[in-house]
């Protein structure tokens, strides 16, 4: 584990989503964990990838690529989304064996660098297939952080409730108050 605490708001999100909320707001000035290699370095050991992969300036060019490529799935079209998603998965490919403990798949990449950006792109086509619907952006305003709704009911609107959604339902009492 990184000897550095992840400063982010929200973390434990489905690989995909936290490395799209590797950037975030903070009292309105735009956040960004993946600046330099320490920032990657935090990223990798909050997923457990850290050791595994190598936290270099290629592994980092790579993973921006690969978190701009998600952006444009989550935010933009969804031909362009294709492309620049499929151009991250090129770089990998997964590995089907026979082990000791059964059938297991693995990932392998021709060039190690691409190993993060490459789990991250794969994790956002098992969303797609578990509940594309459930992939969201919070309602909070100013917000930009994504999650994956795992409610019962599939409702959840804000990244967590003590920070947004406390802050909105204040904002419509206020509201409220005002007019009354």
């Amino acid at each position: 584990m990184s000897a550095v605490r992840d400063p982010r708001p929200l973390t434990g999100e489905p690989l995909a989503l936290d490395l799209l909320n590797t950037r975030w707001n903070r009292e309105g000035v735009t956040q960004d964990l993946l600046v330099d290699t320490g920032g990657l370095a935090v990223w990798l050991a909050s997923n457990g990838l850290a050791g595994a992969h190598p936290a270099d300036a290629e592994a980092l060019r790579h993973l921006r690529e690969a978190r701009e490529a998600l952006a444009a799935a989550v935010h933009g079209s969804p031909r362009e989304a294709a492309q620049l998603v499929d151009a991250v998965l090129a770089h990998g490919r997964i590995r089907a064996r026979l082990t000791a403990d059964g059938p297991a798949e693995e990932p392998e990449f021709a060039d190690p660098s691409w190993g993060p950006a490459w789990l991250a792109a794969r994790d956002y086509l098992n969303l797609l297939d578990r509940a594309p619907e459930r992939i969201r952006t919070c309602s909070g305003g100013g917000c930009i952080l994504h999650f994956f709704d795992t409610s019962r009911n599939g409702t959840r609107r804000w990244c967590s409730m003590a920070a947004c959604g406390n802050r909105a339902k204040a904002s419509r009492h206020y509201a409220r108050s005002k007019e009354g």
